[in-house]
């Protein structure tokens, strides 16, 4: 189990049903094994996650990083008060559920169990033909508004886990997180 302090130990992946949480979390592991940073290879296959998985992450240290599937919102908060810091992934190429998106990530930015906690915004699939710019994003969110008026600190990327853009600078902010909590 990770040991970064701040409420709990966990880092909590979240995000609608199909915006690629589990092949990222499989491809930061790949990137955080001794041979991964060479070749990430073929994207391995994936399945929607049903209930709650687990995975380590050797970044300096063990971390764990617990991915909520999507059919789960409803009871992510009872997961919250095992956190220490949040990855809400958003699938940038499918506009129909940005609005679904944003409720979610409203509400867990103002649960007073994550009030002090990191969260790392991530807006995957930008490999493909119809994925919406970050500047496109960041509109239709009204991310200046949520990111002023949010207690936590909030970093943004976009990535492809598919094809590994992006995701060099997931593993900066695991260490800058991990380096704040020293």
């Amino acid at each position: 189990m990770a040991t970064a302090g701040r409420g709990g130990s966990m880092f909590l992946l979240l995000g609608g049903s199909g915006a690629g949480k589990t092949l990222l979390v499989k491809r930061l592991q790949k990137l955080s094994s001794r041979d991964g940073a060479k070749d990430l290879g073929e994207p391995p296959p994936t399945l929607p996650t049903v209930g709650t998985n687990l995975t380590d992450l050797v970044i300096g240290k063990r971390i764990t990083v617990r991915e909520l599937g999507g059919c789960m919102g409803p009871i992510w908060s009872s997961y919250y008060s095992d956190c220490c810091c949040v990855l809400y992934v958003i699938d940038a190429a499918r506009p129909t559920q940005i609005s679904s998106s944003c409720v979610q990530l409203l509400s867990l930015l103002s649960a007073e169990e994550l009030t002090s906690v990191p969260v790392l915004i991530i807006f995957n699939k930008i490999d493909l033909p119809c994925y919406m710019s970050l500047v496109e994003m960041k509109s239709l969110f009204r991310i200046q508004d949520i990111v002023s008026r949010a207690k936590q600190p909030i970093t943004i990327v976009e990535t492809s886990a598919r094809d590994g853009t992006g995701l060099p600078k997931v593993m900066q902010w695991f260490c800058s997180v991990l380096h704040d909590f020293r």
